[in-house]
């Protein structure tokens, strides 16, 4: 993987970029968030993230733990079950989401009016 320059940021075999690719989506995120509240079953994420389907859920999973933001813990239940928790890696990335989080809740009415005005436009 190529070490980039900030000039560089897109070049497709950035570093950066693939960390974008695999790890800045919208579950990813969102499963940060939560197992930055505490650690969590698979179904407990599942249940906690409307929408999101099992096939989505495991490759976001297998990302972060691949990524290092995540820890996977196989627990000797019956029947075995597994929980993730979040690293010291994954809990450094809690600020900048937080952030971005913050600005999407402070900017909601903007965001919307915005998206209003962008259909009237293509609508007529």
């Amino acid at each position: 993987m190529a070490t980039c320059q900030p000039d560089t940021v897109f070049f497709k075999d950035c570093a950066a970029r693939a960390f974008f690719d695999q790890v800045a989506n919208k579950w990813s995120a969102m499963i940060l968030i939560l197992l930055d509240m505490q650690p969590m079953r698979f179904n407990e994420l599942q249940r906690r993230l409307e929408g999101v389907t099992h096939k989505a859920l495991t490759q976001a999973l297998r990302r972060l733990e691949r990524n290092g933001l995540i820890g996977r813990e196989v627990l000797a239940t019956s029947p075995v079950s597994v929980q993730y928790s979040i690293t010291q890696l994954g809990s450094s990335l809690q600020a900048p989401l937080g952030a971005v989080f913050d600005w999407s809740i402070a900017h909601l009415r903007d965001i919307e009016r915005e998206q209003l005005a962008y259909d009237e436009r293509a609508i007529g």
